[in-house]
């Protein structure tokens, strides 16, 4: 037989020299496998005198032993080693500076319709909300739009299968109200609208604010008083405010609401189209019609209505040049807003 000390000694070696678990797994293949070195000197024992064999067997037994002892002690070793390593690896400095908190603020948007809903609060009005998905009769018919109207070309309307619609302004809020409670009242709808539309200064969803008042005596005077103290509310400044005739179908008479460009202050400039004007909202007194649809005793009754878009008023007030801005998410924009 092959001398067995020498053998025993240079897998010993071996194993102390090995530098990784696989390299060690290896050395356990070669040395103590089935077809390892030492289980080949197990089979050479059969080939000896009946009087040698067990002292045979037992030295070989005793070398594996020793190998396996040796295997498992430096698997232990290199398996925590390997421990360290990952540790070391993954191990974060406590000293170095922290990268702190990012707060985070209120949407443009949504800061600018809070500050609306604030002022109009302020002066007595309530705040109301209705569905985004309407029927014809709320979003068309009770505002004197009938089938036939042309009006209604010029609302680029979002159709659903089941015949209902996404509301094109927020004037459907206004009949729920007039239908379900008596006058006189006070109340702006703001919320979600929906067009066919989009461009650099239009959205497919954007948003609006339409108020209500409704009472005896009321009159045109009136509503001139209350958007021009809102408008200059908003703002925080002095505005010159004009309106000029225009058409709505369901208010009469009707006109188109310019304030003194909030960015030149009048004198013309880009944005204004160096008219010092810029406009801002559409308002009238409620027609007949709508009082008639919705209930309410037309002769008795007298009411104003208005509506403008937030964006609109946002773009203004923050100096914003593109209406798309305050939907990309972009947190260099966004971030702005949340200073203050």
């Amino acid at each position: 037989m092959t001398d067995l000390p020498a053998l025993t000694a240079q897998a010993l070696e071996q194993i102390g020299a090995s530098d990784s678990l696989p390299r060690l797994d290896e050395l356990r293949v070669h040395w103590l496998g089935k077809k390892g070195v030492l289980t080949e000197q197990l089979k050479m024992v059969g080939g000896l005198g009946a009087a040698e064999r067990p002292a045979a067997g037992a030295r070989i037994n005793a070398a594996k032993s020793e190998l396996q002892s040796a295997i498992d002690a430096r698997r232990a070793t290199l398996e925590q080693a390997a421990v360290a390593q990952q540790l070391a690896a993954g191990r974060i400095d406590v000293s170095l500076p922290g990268r702190g908190e990012v707060t985070g603020g209120l949407h443009p948007i949504t800061r600018l319709r809070l500050r609306i809903e604030e002022l109009f609060r302020n002066a007595g009005y309530e705040v109301a909300d209705g569905p985004e998905v309407e029927d014809e009769f709320h979003n068309f018919e009770a505002l004197n739009i009938p089938a036939d109207h042309p009006a209604r070309a010029m609302h680029d309307t979002f159709y659903l299968d089941n015949g209902m619609l996404l509301r094109t302004h927020t004037s459907p809020v206004q009949v729920r109200a007039m239908r379900e409670r008596k006058p006189p009242f006070a109340l702006i709808a703001p919320g979600r609208v929906y067009r066919c539309d989009s461009d650099v200064s239009h959205s497919p969803m954007f948003h609006q604010v339409e108020g209500l008042l409704i009472d005896t005596d009321v009159s045109f005077a009136n509503l001139k008083s209350v958007l021009h103290q809102f408008m200059e509310a908003l703002f925080e400044r002095s505005l010159a405010m004009r309106l000029r005739p225009s058409y709505f179908p369901f208010t009469e008479p009707s006109a188109e609401v310019d304030i003194s460009c909030v960015l030149c202050g009048g004198k013309g400039c880009r944005v204004c189209k160096q008219t010092g004007w810029l406009e801002v909202a559409g308002c009238g007194m409620v027609h007949p019609n709508v009082f008639r649809a919705c209930g309410i005793d037309a002769t008795r009754y007298s009411g104003f209505a208005f509506g403008f878009g937030i964006e609109r008023l946002a773009m203004l007030r923050y100096g914003v040049n593109d209406l798309r801005l305050f939907y990309e998410n972009d947190l260099r924009f966004l971030a702005q807003f949340a200073r203050g």
